[in-house]
Parts: C-alpha cells; sequence; structure tokens
C-alpha cells in the first residue's frame, strides 16, 4: 500500500481520486491539492459519501516550486500524480526532483504563450530522473495512455510490426450545451485550432486545422465525422513503433460545435495573444474558459457513449500476412457519473491515471528516469482496465481503413 499526492482539482482528478479510494488495497493514504482548495474538498465529501474513504486537501499553486516542494516533503508520497493543467508538467517535475519523489502525468507540457505541446521538454529531464533513480510516467490518460497500450498490446500479441496507425476518439455523448467541451475549455480549444499533423513516411506532415475528415460507424454510437488533429501520443508512437510508416489521430465532433468554435475563432476569442481590456492585458481565450460551462459540471446532464481505439495494420506474428486489427473501449456517459459523479471523457482519463498510478507504486512498472507507456509490458495495464470500468473490444477487420 502507498501513499500518493494528487495535484489537480477537476473531472480527471475527482474521477482518479475516486478509483484510489475504491482501491485502498494500493492506495493506503490520498491527498489532494490545488489552487482552489474548495474543489479539492467538493472531491473529498463526494468520496467521504460514496467510499468512506477520508482524503487530505491542500491549496497549492503548482507553478510554485518551493511551495510544491515543501508539501511534497509534508505529505511524503511515494508518488505525485499530476492531474492539473499541462503549463504546469514542468514545474511539478522540478519540485518532484528535489524532493525525491517519483512523477506521473496524463498530458504532455505545453508553454503558455503557444499552442504548441511537444514531448522534448520533458524527455530533457531524462538524465536528471535517472541520476536521482526516481521515475517519471508520462501520458497516462486514455489518449495519450491508453492508445498507446493498445497498440504496444496489438504489437505484443498480434503483429509483429504495424505499418499503418489510426487512432479514433469519437464522443458520442449530449450534454444539452449550446457550446461546452468535455475537458479543461482552454487546452481543448488550443488543441483543436492547432493545424493538424501526422506521421508520414519519416516526417511530420502538417494540414490545416479541421480541414481534412472522415466518415466513421461507431459501435453504439454511429456515424460521426471525425477530422484529423496532431496529438501527443503520435509524436511517441513514431519514437517507439519505428517502422511507422503512417499514423494519424481523429476525434470527432458535432456540426454544432463545428459552428460554434468557427464563430468564437473568427471574432478572435480562441486567440492566446494579449489584449487591453479596461487598461488590462487579458487573454481571450481564457476569459472564454471562464465563461463556458465547467467540463466537471456537465456530468449528470451527459448522456451517451463514447469510443476510443486504434487500427493498426501490419505484419500478423503467425506468420500469415498482412493483418488489420481493430481495438477499443465503449464508456457510457450515465454510468461514469453513477460511479463517481462524472461524464465519461473525464472517466476514460482518471481512470487510466488510476491504473498507472497502481502500476507504479506497486512496483509492476518501473525504472529509473523518464518513461511513456509504449516502453512497459502492456498485458498487466489491460488486465485492470478491464477490472476497473473500461473493458477492451478487439476484433479482426476485413483490411486496412480506406480513409
Amino acid at each position: 500500500m502507498a501513499k500518493v499526492l494528487v495535484i489537480g482539482a477537476g473531472g480527471v482528478s475527482s474521477v482518479c481520486v475516486h478509483k484510489m479510494a475504491m482501491n485502498d488495497g494500493i492506495f493506503s493514504d490520498i491527498h489532494l491539492a490545488s489552487r482552489t482548495k474548495s474543489k479539492c474538498d467538493a472531491i473529498a465529501a463526494s468520496v467521504k459519501e460514496r467510499t468512506g474513504v477520508d482524503i487530505a486537501t491542500y491549496e497549492i499553486d503548482a507553478e510554485e516550486v518551493p511551495a510544491m516542494v515543501n508539501l511534497i516533503k509534508k505529505v511524503q508520497p511515494k508518488l505525485v500524480v499530476n492531474l492539473a493543467l499541462p503549463y504546469q508538467d514542468l514545474p511539478i517535475m522540478d519540485a518532484c526532483l528535489e524532493a525525491g519523489v517519483d512523477y506521473l502525468d496524463t498530458a504532455n507540457y505545453e508553454p503558455k504563450d503557444e499552442a504548441k505541446f511537444e514531448y522534448h521538454w520533458q524527455w530533457a529531464y531524462q538524465d536528471r530522473f535517472k541520476q536521482a533513480g526516481l521515475t517519471a510516467l508520462l501520458g497516462s490518460g486514455f489518449d495519450p495512455g491508453v492508445t498507446s497500450v493498445f497498440t504496444m498490446w496489438l504489437k505484443k500479441h498480434k503483429l509483429k510490426t504495424i505499418r499503418q496507425l489510426d487512432i479514433l476518439d469519437c464522443n458520442g455523448g449530449d450534454h444539452g450545451q449550446a457550446f461546452a467541451t468535455n475537458f479543461n475549455p482552454e487546452i481543448n480549444i488550443r488543441e483543436v485550432t492547432a493545424p493538424a499533423r501526422h506521421w508520414e513516411n519519416g516526417e511530420w506532415v502538417e494540414t490545416p486545422a479541421m480541414q481534412v475528415k472522415t466518415e466513421f460507424d461507431f459501435e453504439e454510437v454511429g456515424p460521426k465525422n471525425a477530422y484529423m488533429m496532431y496529438h501527443e501520443e503520435l509524436e511517441s508512437l513514431a519514437k517507439f513503433v519505428p517502422e511507422l510508416e503512417r499514423a494519424r489521430f481523429w476525434m470527432t465532433f458535432g456540426d454544432e460545435y463545428i459552428k460554434h468554435l468557427s464563430v468564437l475563432q473568427a471574432v478572435g476569442m480562441t486567440s492566446i495573444e494579449p489584449v487591453k481590456y479596461q487598461g488590462r492585458d487579458i487573454i481571450p481565450l481564457q476569459f472564454l474558459a471562464a465563461v463556458l460551462p465547467k467540463p466537471e459540471s456537465l456530468g449528470e446532464t451527459t448522456k451517451g457513449k463514447t469510443n476510443i481505439g486504434v487500427i493498426a495494420t501490419g505484419e500478423a506474428l503467425d506468420g500469415s500476412g498482412e493483418k488489420t486489427f481493430y481495438i477499443n473501449n465503449i464508456c457510457s456517459h450515465e454510468a461514469a457519473y453513477e460511479e463517481t459523479g462524472n461524464q465519461a471523457v473525464s472517466y476514460t482519463t482518471g481512470v487510466p491515471a488510476m491504473i498507472g498510478s497502481a502500476m507504479m507504486v506497486q512496483g509492476t512498472w518501473d525504472g529509473d528516469g523518464v518513461f511513456n507507456m509504449e516502453q512497459f509490458d502492456p498485458d498487466p495495464f489491460m488486465d485492470m482496465l478491464n477490472d476497473h470500468g473500461l473493458p477492451w473490444n478487439v476484433k479482426e477487420l476485413d483490411g486496412p481503413v480506406g480513409f
């Protein structure tokens, strides 16, 4: 059993902490901190009501490294679980190094002043974590996270090599709002409006945001338009699956979402460049995020399902030639809310954060340095997905995708 310190108090954190409390044989002592202590207290109250487990809460600015170090030394956890904003990854990693504690996150670092998210900032910490004898696990969410584990499970059990990979992320839920995002609005909109990139023949190919789309019939959801985007697991997969000829990421968006986003972008509300308003600088996107519905408030009203998975084509392990496999999870918004009080987008990230934490504190995944999910044995993680609310299915398709 292990003590953990979770940073952040949004929907993903709520799910992760609830699931940790439901696994008290692994997580003996859970501590929760964020900039707004009242949010931590609300999660702790829900956890207490649902599981009977007490959660200690704290106020912390995760970008203040000395304060983070003091909190870590006070709590003395085995692991710090970073479920705060991606801007805060590097300060929290710095604090973990200074305090001598392992680190886990669900999304890679991106600077505040540029809509660009890449792993190189965090991969640069490799030598420091290795010399300190500490482990940093990057991207233990669903995408990134489970999608990488899915890929490596296929490579271990079905395909000798993977030539072509498509990651498909479908949220078929309806929250009843005119426009809302299912995770942090600022991060979501920065991600969606950034140029699309995919990996092809050893290099990155860039296309304008939201310009390439295909229709895909998602099981238990139905046909949806999926748009090609850049997502960080493409970077790590291109590194750790070097034979990849092409890797792409697709996410579904409804027509109403696209219409509202187009208008907001046209009038400058998605900009991250400061503008003067009543004598002070404000960031339009941060203001927009402040007025949009909070993702953690959407749980009760969101109905429907998510369907997230990967389609991989390559040389079959059994020598039978080229094969294509589709491995995915389908998650119910209503079931996620009933269990944890959060919608499925938070659930599908928060559960893998708990599982990755379990892999680390139990020593199932271990090593000195900075690691991505692709570098560890996928089997124990896949087993826990089945046991903790995210069961997966795999099937052979007739051939490679036609889009």
